[in-house]
């Protein structure tokens, strides 16, 4: 029987990556031990990004259809308020909920936590240092790294999670800002400026890019933007933030609009423009580790690093940063330790935006298609001209197929629109199989249900969408 201390996988990182690492590790007959710093398994995902962030969306989005929305259907709320302290302790309990899960789940596939904080040395030793100074030597036959990534700063915005925040302070301001500027229009900037608009806060959102959400498809951000100002957003596009600083209880951010210098001044800045690998307890280059442009560990297909026997996967290895993608290159390499032929591919990675309405997108955008010089068809479907969508009250949106015009293969899928994270699945699928228009516009969809509007997308790129 192998030894705790020299297992056949140690992890270090308890992340979405980390954990399904592991988790995947012990299923397979693998002897593991996961490394963690923090006080609770999940990561960033679990306790200072997806899973907080979600649970103050869900939030104030009741709270925003109690007060402007529920009188449409007959519902007269008198005075509604709310409490942002319970708010915010409700956002703490399904934090825990989630952490003590991944706990149990270890528990359940006898994965060993190693609480501390993990250094990677020569030859796959690594040290776990625990936070009264005792050292655990682990001498693990295979290392994967899953040390997550951190916010960009900016330079003359330090981050002091009070007035200057990224992420982690966004997620518990004691109180709503009068005005709160986002610097970076992209998911985190707008998901968490939702929240805080939605809450009173006057929300002004700076983009250095040509459009919010850079990279998406130009329907949904034409889109996007358009409904974010009607909901109260202000939004400044291919504006590049030149300097700033913190004036006492205020914040003052210096930009450039259309060639013309200006300020603005808020009580709350979130810098949001970016995440970079955060390669806690390695020293790339003394263990002669190669990394990537953008300081990422570089891997192969199969998550192998060029040193022997170590592994890498989620924001460290760098591509798009999602917690999902984090989970499948966890399994990934745990199957390929475990001997399995399996080998990671990045074709059709889902992406959400979880405002409201949300944002889903999967494959090539139409921009991306055209430039190749492909032939190619869009389908697009309205959620107005969708039964359910209008009685629930929910009619802004689309769905947009772009398919190849010749094998009707489809390239990409773009949604915005109520509930379209979910809605996405479907669509993931039939493009693992190369599934075309044809294959989700003659399936039969349950109705009324918002995934008629998948399928008359669908069929809409055939040329045939029935209700429009």
């Amino acid at each position: 029987m192998t030894d705790n201390l020299t297992p056949d996988v140690l992890v270090i990182g308890g992340g979405p990556g980390g954990y399904v690492a592991s988790i995947r590790a012990a299923q397979l007959g693998l002897s593991t031990v996961c490394v963690e710093m923090d006080r609770t398994l999940g990561g960033t995902c679990v306790n200072v990004g997806c899973i907080p962030s979600k649970a103050l969306l869900s939030s104030t989005e009741h709270y925003e259809f109690a007060r402007l929305h529920a009188a449409e259907h007959g519902i007269d709320y008198q005075g509604v308020t709310f409490d942002l302290a319970r708010m915010m302790q409700r956002k703490d309990d399904v934090v825990a909920q989630n952490t003590k899960g991944v706990e149990f789940l270890f528990k359940k596939n006898k994965v060993t936590w190693a609480k501390g904080f993990g250094t990677l040395k020569a030859g796959n030793v690594v040290d776990v240092k625990a936070d009264d100074g005792t050292v655990t030597t682990y001498a693990p036959k295979h290392v994967i790294l899953a040390t997550g990534s951190v916010p960009v700063e900016l330079p003359f915005l330090p981050f002091d999670e009070e007035r200057i925040i990224s992420n982690v302070g966004a997620l518990k301001l004691p109180e709503v800002p009068r005005h709160l500027i986002v610097i970076g229009g992209g998911v985190i900037g707008l998901e968490l400026g939702s929240v805080w608009r939605r809450l009173g806060a006057q929300v002004t959102v700076i983009e250095f890019m040509p459009t919010i959400l850079p990279g998406n498809d130009d329907d949904i951000t034409k889109e996007a933007a358009r409904i974010f100002k009607k909901q109260g957003m202000d939004l400044h596009v291919g504006t590049k933030v030149t300097g700033g600083r913190r004036d006492g209880e205020s914040v003052i951010v210096e930009v450039e609009e259309k060639g013309t210098p200006g300020t603005f001044t808020a009580d709350c800045v979130l810098v949001s423009i970016g995440r970079k690998p955060a390669l806690y307890g390695v020293d790339a280059a003394a263990l002669g580790l190669t990394l990537g442009p953008r300081g990422e560990i570089a891997v192969d297909d199969q998550l192998r690093t060029n040193l022997p026997n170590v592994f890498a996967i989620g924001d460290a290895v760098g591509g798009k940063l999602l917690a999902h993608k984090a989970e499948e290159e966890g399994v990934i390499a745990a199957e390929v330790i475990a001997g399995k032929s399996a080998h990671m591919h990045y074709h059709n990675m889902p992406g959400v935006v979880y405002t409201w309405p949300e944002i889903a997108t999967c494959g090539l955008t139409e921009s991306e298609v055209k430039a190749s010089g492909r032939s190619y068809r869009v389908g697009k479907f309205p959620f107005s001209a969708n039964g359910r969508a209008r009685s629930m009250g929910e009619t802004n949106g689309f769905v947009k197929f772009v398919v190849d015009a010749g094998t009707d293969e489809i390239l990409g899928c773009h949604m915005i629109g109520a509930n379209v994270s979910d809605l996405l699945s479907e669509v993931v699928l039939a493009m693992e199989y190369r599934g075309t228009a044809e294959d989700i516009g003659t399936t039969v969809h349950s109705h009324p249900t918002l995934t008629e509007i998948v399928k008359e997308a669908a069929l809409a790129a055939l040329g045939r969408a029935i209700h429009v």
